[in-house]
Order: C-alpha cells, then sequence, then structure tokens
C-alpha cells in the first residue's frame, strides 16, 4: 500500500512538472529594443523602418509617425522571427495622439495582431498587408460603439458559427475601449481549427477552419491555397500611434 501510494504521488508530480514547463508563458519583446522582430513597410524593403515607425522608448515598443510628412497609404507591419501554431498569446495596447496626416478614416484608433502570418521576407516590395488572420485591435471615437477584438482576413478565409464566412471582417461582441487606457488582450490559438479571442477575460469572439483564400491583399502574394496552421506573429502600423506592452506567448505542444 505505502509503494502504491508512493507511486501516485510520484505520478502526479511528474505531470505537474510537465505541465508547469509547458505552460510557462515567454516574452516576444524585452522591453530594450527590437531584437527577435523584422520591419516591413509597404515601397521598403525588407528590415527598413521608414521613419522609425517602430522604435522601443519607456520599455514600450511604440507606433509612430513624427517623421512623416504624410502616411501615403505606407501600411507597416513588424514580424516576430519566429513562426507559431499553437498557442496562447497576451498583450497589452492603448492608442494615444492624434492620426497622421493622409490616414484612411477605417485606420482611426486601428491597429492589429496578424498570425498565422506570412514572413516578412515573402512580401513583395508594395504589397499592403501580410496574407493572415487579423485580430483587429480598436479604440473608440466617443460617439458611439466601436468593439475590440474583431478578426478580419487578409488572403485568407474562416468559419463563424459552423459556416463559411468570406467577408473581410466580423465584429466581435467586445465593450467599446474609450480613450488613451491600457486594454488587455488574448488570443487562443489551435492550428488551422479553433481561435478564441479574448478582451479583458472575456471570450468575445471564437472562429474555426483557417485557410488561405480570398482577397483584400495587394499585389497578392503566391502562397498555396489550403489550411493555414502556422505563422508569423505582427503587428501593425496603420496611421495611428499605438503602445504595446507585455507582448507575451505560451506554447501548446
Amino acid at each position: 500500500t505505502t509503494l502504491t501510494l508512493l507511486s501516485v504521488l510520484f505520478f502526479f508530480s511528474a505531470c505537474t512538472g510537465k505541465t508547469s514547463k509547458r505552460e510557462e508563458w515567454v516574452s516576444l519583446f524585452n522591453g530594450k529594443n527590437l531584437d527577435g522582430w523584422t520591419v516591413k513597410i509597404k515601397g521598403y524593403p525588407v528590415g527598413e523602418n521608414f521613419g522609425n515607425t517602430f522604435r522601443v522608448e519607456d520599455g514600450l515598443l511604440k507606433v509612430r509617425y513624427d517623421e512623416y510628412d504624410d502616411f501615403a497609404d505606407r501600411y507597416g507591419h513588424i514580424f516576430t522571427n519566429e513562426s507559431f501554431s499553437s498557442y496562447k498569446l497576451r498583450a497589452e495596447y492603448r492608442f494615444v495622439g492624434d492620426q497622421v496626416k493622409g490616414g484612411a478614416g477605417w485606420a482611426y484608433r486601428n491597429n492589429g495582431v496578424m498570425f498565422h502570418s506570412q514572413s516578412a521576407e515573402s512580401m513583395h516590395l508594395d504589397q499592403d498587408f501580410p496574407v493572415s488572420i487579423e485580430a483587429q485591435l480598436l479604440g473608440g471615437d466617443g460617439t458611439g460603439e466601436r468593439p475590440t477584438g474583431s478578426v478580419c482576413t487578409p488572403g485568407t478565409e474562416i468559419y463563424i458559427n459552423g459556416k463559411h464566412y468570406t467577408a473581410h471582417c466580423f465584429e466581435s461582441n467586445s465593450k467599446t475601449y474609450d480613450g488613451d487606457q491600457w486594454v488587455n488582450f488574448e488570443l487562443v490559438v489551435y492550428k488551422d481549427s479553433l481561435v478564441h479571442h479574448i478582451v479583458e477575460g472575456d471570450t468575445v469572439l471564437t472562429y474555426t477552419n483557417l485557410t488561405v483564400g480570398g482577397g483584400n491583399v495587394s499585389p497578392t502574394p503566391n502562397i498555396p491555397l489550403g489550411p493555414l496552421k502556422q505563422g508569423h506573429i505582427a503587428l501593425q502600423a496603420e496611421s495611428h500611434p499605438t503602445d504595446f506592452r507585455k507582448i507575451e506567448i505560451m506554447k501548446l505542444d
């Protein structure tokens, strides 16, 4: 009986050890520089950070446009160098200041976490958005509801509520976050099969069956159609200043 009890205790101890190792959060942003990330801005070569758009100040990853005269559709993204498949991702973001001159109306207080994305190196020089799934981040405009944590599908398609969804964006059921407050956003991603969007602890959107296909990317890169099981993570520069902090990932094996 004693040996049996010891065996059971050893088994649970071993399981606990494995679980704690598997559920370790790892920071993707070191708070000091952009090591581990690669910039790609429309019209500029990979790695050229035009206008110091993406920068690190005060321990924050900032998106800024103070060196722009006009936005001129220079959509930018900063990509993780590593590719991921199944994971939890969490980040805090806030919108600050004024939108740069020339930014589109829809891009006001608008950013996003692009995941299962093509790499920066595989984008065309003048490509606007990477083929990816976008967890859209929106700030309120002070006039009405503007939920965050919606989904958009540049060059991709998904299923929502068991139905094939081919339009570009689907709105979440989150509340509106006005002003410059920090907002906590989380993603739970299981390869191509299931994704949850979580805002301030509430699941605001769920979808399934991620695939490559559809429009809203120009020019279209040569990426094979089919299930979208993995890719890079990217943050956007769509014309409104944004701050990010605590960008962390937990791989789910």
